[in-house]
């Protein structure tokens, strides 16, 4: 049942802390369920009761605690905080919208997939297809994530302090991808209008994608990015991946001849 609004939960040893600040994130939430007591429709309606806030800058936020991997808390199209003390299993927070969306554990393949704004944040691992079909909004993974992470994106961002693992970007046709590790084989195979920040070494890039240099402008964004995403590390470690056809496009249109900026 939902807790009073006015009674924020109490602290837990083991709940998640803010790694800035170190305010317990869990122990501020409103209302409090539990997916022991509640199916997949009931969580739902429960979440959907939940009044929202008259602020724009601080949602209504809603811990759920979960000791089972295979929920996934899908459809999730409404203005609060959630924050998951747990693992969720696969698609978890897929098709999602304006929701900001935590999750303190690990989650399955398909997480996020076809959300279209809001943000995600998985402090765990992720599997496969993180991200795929994105539209808009953030995916943050604070570990790693499996393969093909990004594939068919429309746009948003994806973020994976870790490593990632084959064929990721694949098809995608919008959006970036922020990795902080390393990258498996294929990496943006068939991407177009993407980019790609890696810190780390890709085993292999996919044909019709090709490295290139981090001018100003992109180091001013990634900082940015990194910084909004919290996730460390200096813009200037990071390599461009970006299709042929796109660095062809932006050299034609500056009118100029880039022949070895590796050198």
């Amino acid at each position: 049942m939902p807790k009073d609004p006015s009674k924020p939960i109490s602290s837990k040893p083991d709940a998640a802390m803010s790694r800035s600040s170190g305010v317990n994130l869990l122990a501020t939430c409103q209302y409090e369920f539990s997916m022991d007591q509640l199916g997949t429709t009931e969580l739902r309606d429960a979440i959907y009761s939940v009044p929202l806030s008259d602020s724009d800058e601080e949602l209504t936020s809603i811990l759920i605690k979960s000791n089972k991997r295979d929920h996934a808390l899908m459809r999730i199209n409404r203005a609060v905080d959630i924050r998951v003390d747990g693992s969720l299993g696969h698609y978890a927070f897929a098709l999602c919208s304006d929701a900001e969306l935590r999750c303190e554990g690990h989650v399955g393949h398909g997480v996020a997939e076809g959300m279209s704004s809001g943000t995600v944040r998985v402090r765990g691992n992720a599997g496969d297809g993180a991200g795929a079909a994105m539209t808009g909004g953030t995916l943050a993974v604070y570990g790693s994530a499996g393969d093909r992470c990004g594939g068919a994106m429309r746009g948003g961002g994806i973020f994976v302090r870790g490593n990632v693992g084959d064929h990721c970007g694949i098809g995608a046709l919008g959006g970036l991808m922020v990795i902080g590790g390393d990258a498996g084989e294929f990496l943006g195979d068939a991407m177009s209008n993407m980019t790609v920040f890696i810190r780390g070494k890709a085993k292999s890039l996919a044909d019709g994608v090709t490295e290139a240099p981090l001018r100003k402008r992109e180091l001013l964004r990634l900082g940015l990015l990194l910084l909004n995403a919290s996730i460390r590390g200096e813009a200037k470690d990071f390599r461009r991946v970006v299709p042929k056809a796109l660095l062809e496009a932006e050299e034609a249109g500056r009118g100029e001849v880039n022949p070895s900026w590796r050198s």
